[in-house]
């Protein structure tokens, strides 16, 4: 009895595909959504680990165990989270030998044992075993005998055991493997952990009962019609009646008995879409058992290369969600899933693919109910196929790639993943799109399994991204497929596929709508081309939105440090090979689901409504409602903020008018007094009217900031009156009543500044041209460091020192800046000007030499000392903000202390930086230093150096440098999503070959 190597025996015992459901024992119990026919196996059970199956199983197929001696788990649970066998993570290559469909001998198993009591009276029932997961396939014995084997991690078995049962206490044995031939289909990018990780249950249910039925609409063409259908599939000699009940609870129609289909006809029927998640109630009875399940009216098409529901054009505004969690890894609770769902729509997501493989069953209830389209994706991933070879280039990548999509000997369990995730999920209105899998290359498998679908639910799409990649031999057929789907693609592949019409020479002449299933990189400190995307989404009827890899942060909580510093351990913590490190940490929320600023910039660039200035100028204003189905008149109101110079001048509320959806209204805004001069910012706040589920009226949806007018920042006039200039060997002192500035004539800065004999410096000015690099700097990074930017030197070739006609000291200096072995990439002339009381004015003229890479930043960075705790700056905040990643911040005035200033992300990496500055004050209370400029400036405050965040491989690791650090700098290239996806924009890069940085420094 080895099953597990076997893909032509997927199951034994295990009854066929069924939708998912509770059935009940009265109408009652059905619409309470409490069943008294479902007993949860939940909770302790004897458990036992083992290093092989050998050691578990005899070769006669029988286990030997004495219950008296083993452990305890939890169920549902990973074991690796309760201390057995060890934690790995790897992307994409298989954690084992590639030799399907074997497994190592050396694979470890879980014994899991499980006693319940069973009274005679209810012997006359029939009775169902279900798991509705276990990873990766499982043998299942009930009073010694064996009843069964699975696998399909992610999707329900279900077995009758009805003859297996007796009077009183009933054994059941579970055997989990942690690989199996179905591993090769399961290598999805996540944690890999074992065992019975959600819910188990028995199912008491009449000798004859409906056994599964299939939800269908249609609609009139003008939608005020519906026809609700129900086929219905029985087992004995049932007959079922219904009840339609409309989203308001009143009962609409009664029919029955019928055993093969009922159909209802709804006139004026609520719809059902993302922004009005409105269902009916359809309760199914056989007088002995009843069932209810929610229906949501929406019908999803392609016309003309645009997605419609219900006749309108829509937008998934969506994110990648795996099963995750820190403690609880795979296992997921309903709480922990309104967590997710209710962060998602307090940031406007609206769309959800469940990667790579079905979540719990109940999951998709939530999300028809709380309104989320999905991409319901089978439990299919071979991505490890594609680095069999070791990446050597002996093979082709794609070749090797789509070896299982055309392996015969899977053809079996392909079309079985994809059967188990349609005909579960399928009376969800939220499934609006079948996905055949994840990164498994395309073949023969896939073809037959994506005409299975079409056959059985023509209702919905079908996507599957990788369907370019295939074997060269074979001609390839696509005609299945509804949309185009790419991962990563950059902003200039989008604008050449719609440049071209929608067609693409790889589309066999189809023109299809465009979805990035993948795409903003979530990964560390971004992403930042988020805008870019959705000014496209925008622009294009056919591109019809993108989910964004990913949710959350892959970790496992490790405890806390002797300082009660959370550990979060990832790839390579585990001792395990191979690991892909921390790539697994590439959410828009941590693993204990803070949000990170990344999430934030995605709310506010998938905001409802965008605003800008009516041609006519003034005070009239339009709003563009971008949502779908919603009047933005209806739904939010308005809030306004005019500022100038970040002094908030007036403030006010106002009602929208009707705007219907992807409309546009002018609206004046009475009273509005816009100043003259400076930098005038009005920054308008769009609020919920109503509150809804996870939310209060009033918060917050986004807003937008206009910058009316951007007049230079003038500075005052340096001060009058002489400065003394002391020239030694290497340095120049300059001295005033309340000041005593000593510069480096080997470096071309500052060694110290003292000011009322406190020295401001605890260590000489540095020239800066590198960050510790982010996540997405990873590729860009060796570039960076093949050339020295993180190593540079100095070379002084003169300092000249003048009095200017103020009588303060003007400091002339030329100097090149180079690595050892590598030649000089930049050189500078540098003019700083001493006035009386103690001001710097400098400008530093730079060539770079454009034959190296775009530089990370340019600019200084000074040491303060640590006591200096308190930032106030004019810029972009309150969060970090970059050239690219800036949605979520506003110009204005914040004060913060220099700890609140740090984003912690668990791979220590450049944070918390802020453009747009026009001044930036750091103090302690009695002294400041103050840097101001008439061109915005970057800025960044810290307790750690770029050195410490770029060394460290966890944030518990990180310590206090013993400083304030302040980095100024003219410029920062941008964050992107280069960790997997297009490199970064050219506009974003900081590649100008002439540029001067101009700013002041007043020390007081």
């Amino acid at each position: 009895m080895q099953f597990h190597e076997n893909p032509q025996l997927l199951h034994v015992g295990a009854m066929p595909n069924r939708s998912y459901y509770l059935p009940c024992a009265s109408e009652k119990e059905a619409l309470g959504e409490q069943s008294g026919r479902m007993f949860s196996l939940n909770g302790e059970w004897a458990f036992q680990y083992y290093e092989s199956f050998s050691e578990a199983v005899s070769p006669q197929g029988e286990l030997g165990f004495d219950e008296a001696d083993m452990d305890a788990i939890p169920v549902p649970s990973c074991w690796q989270n309760q201390g057995w066998g060890r934690h790995m993570y790897t992307n994409i290559r298989y954690p084992f030998p590639v030799d399907p469909p074997t497994v190592p001998e050396e694979n470890p198993c879980g014994l899991y044992v499980r006693h319940v009591e069973i009274s005679g009276e209810s012997l006359s029932a029939r009775w169902f075993l279900n798991f509705e997961g276990v990873d990766s396939c499982f043998y299942l014995w009930v009073n010694g005998e064996f009843a069964g084997y699975s696998q399909v991690s992610h999707c329900t078995s279900e077995f009758e055991v009805t003859g297996l049962l007796q009077p009183g206490d009933n054994e059941i044995a579970v055997l989990v493997l942690q690989w199996c031939d179905g591993s090769y289909l399961e290598d999805q990018d996540k944690l890999r952990m074992s065992g019975i990780f959600r819910d188990v249950y028995l199912l008491a249910r009449p000798q004859s009962f409906l056994w599964d039925y299939f939800v269908k609409e249609s609609f009139s063409e003008d939608f005020k019609e519906a026809a609700l259908s129900v086929e219905l599939e029985t087992m004995g000699d049932a007959e079922v009646f219904a009840s339609l009940y409309s989203p308001q609870g009143s009962l609409l129609a009664t029919a029955g008995p019928e055993r093969e289909k009922f159909t209802f006809l709804v006139e004026n029927p609520a719809l059902w879409n993302a922004e009005s998640p409105v269902q009916y109630t359809l309760v199914l009875n056989t007088r002995e058992e009843y069932i209810a399940q929610q229906v949501g009216l929406r019908k999803i098409e392609v016309q003309d290369g645009v997605v419609l529901l219900n006749g309108v054009p829509i937008k998934f505004r969506g994110v990648n969600r795996h099963d995750s969690d820190p403690v609880t890894g795979y296992t997921i609770s309903r709480e922990q899933a309104l967590r997710d769902l209710a962060l998602m729509k307090q940031h406007n997501i609206n769309a959800i693919r469940t990667s790579h493989y079905p979540n719990a069953p109940w999951f998709l209830q939530l999300c028809s109910r709380f309104g989320f389209y999905v991409i319901a994706e089978a439990d299919i991933e071979s991505h490890g196929s594609a680095e069999k070879y070791g990446g050597l280039g002996f093979v082709d990548g794609d070749e090797a790639y789509a070896d299982l999509a055309d392996d015969p000997q899977f053809s079996l369990a392909i079309l079985d993943r994809v059967q188990r995730c349609v005909i579960r999920d399928k009376n969800n209105a939220a499934a609006v799109i079948w996905s055949l899998g994840n990164e498994s290359g395309w073949g023969e498998n896939f073809e037959d399994a994506g005409k299975w679908v079409k056959a059985y639910d023509p209702s919905r799409l079908l996507h599957y991204e990788n369907f370019l990649t295939y074997h060269k031999a074979r001609t390839p057929d696509f005609s299945m497929l509804d949309l185009y789907s790419r991962m990563y693609a950059s902003v200039q592949e989008v604008d050449a596929y719609f440049g071209g019409g929608g067609l693409d020479e790889n589309l066999q002449g189809r023109r299809m709508p465009f979805v990035q299933c993948e795409y903003i990189h979530a990964m560390g400190n971004g992403p930042g081309d988020g805008e870019d995307y959705q000014q496209q989404i925008m622009r294009y009827p056919g591109f019809c939105g993108g989910f964004v890899w990913e949710w959350c942060d892959h970790a496992v909580y490790g405890g806390q440090t002797p300082d009660n510093k959370p550990i979060y351990r990832y790839g390579g913590d585990f001792g395990e090979f191979p690991h892909d490190g921390n790539f697994c940490m590439d959410g828009l929320v941590y693993p204990y689901r803070a949000p990170h600023t990344g999430l934030l910039e995605y709310k506010n660039v998938i905001r409802p409504l965008r605003a800008r200035q009516a041609e006519k100028g003034g005070n009239a204003f339009v709003f563009h409602n971008f949502l779908d189905f919603t009047d933005a008149g209806e739904a939010v109101s308005l809030r306004y903020e005019l500022a100038q110079d970040g002094e908030v001048l007036q403030t006010g509320a106002l009602s929208l008018p009707s705007i219907p959806p992807h409309e546009e209204a002018e609206v004046e805004i009475p009273g509005l007094d816009i100043p003259e001069g400076g930098i005038v910012a009005l920054t308008f706040f769009y609020l919920a009217k109503d509150g809804g589920d996870f939310y209060e009226a009033g918060h917050e949806l986004g807003f937008d900031q206009l910058i009316l007018s951007e007049e230079p920042f003038f500075l005052d006039a340096p001060a009058q009156g002489e400065v003394r200039i002391e020239e030694g060997p290497c340095s120049l002192v300059i001295a005033g009543d309340s000041f005593r500035y000593e510069f480096d004539k080997r470096t071309g800065l500052f060694s110290s500044m003292a000011c009322k004999n406190r020295n401001l410096l605890t260590r000489p000015m540095g020239w800066n041209v590198y960050r510790a690099p982010t996540d997405n700097d990873q590729y860009i990074d060796k570039q960076w460091t093949a050339v020295g930017y993180d190593r540079p030197t100095v070379k002084v070739y003169s300092v000249e020192a003048s009095r200017g006609e103020s009588g303060g000291a003007v400091l002339t200096c030329r100097l090149g800046i180079a690595a050892v072995s590598i030649a000089k990439f930049l050189d500078i002339t540098a003019q700083w000007h001493i006035d009386a009381q103690g001001r710097i004015d400098c400008e530093l003229h730079c060539q770079r030499d454009a034959r190296f890479p775009y530089l990370p930043r340019f600019g200084l960075r000074l040491f303060l000392p640590k006591d200096f705790g308190f930032a106030e700056y004019f810029g972009y905040g309150p969060t970090e903000s970059y050239v690219d990643k800036r949605q979520a911040t506003r110009l204005g005035v914040y004060a913060q202390t220099v700890d609140s200033m740090f984003e912690p992300y668990l791979m220590p990496q450049e944070n918390s930086s802020h453009m747009g500055c026009r001044t930036c004050t750091v103090s302690d209370g009695a002294f400041s230093l103050t840097c101001a400029a008439e061109r915005p400036f970057s800025m960044n405050i810290s307790r750690y150096t770029q050195e410490q965040l770029k060394k460290a491989r966890h944030n518990h690791e990180l310590a206090p440098c013993g400083d304030t650090v302040l980095c100024l700098d003219y410029a920062m290239s941008g964050v992107g999503s280069n960790s997997c996806g297009p490199e970064l924009l050219e506009k974003y890069r900081l590649d100008a070959q002439n540029f001067t940085f101009a700013f002041t420094l007043l020390a007081e």
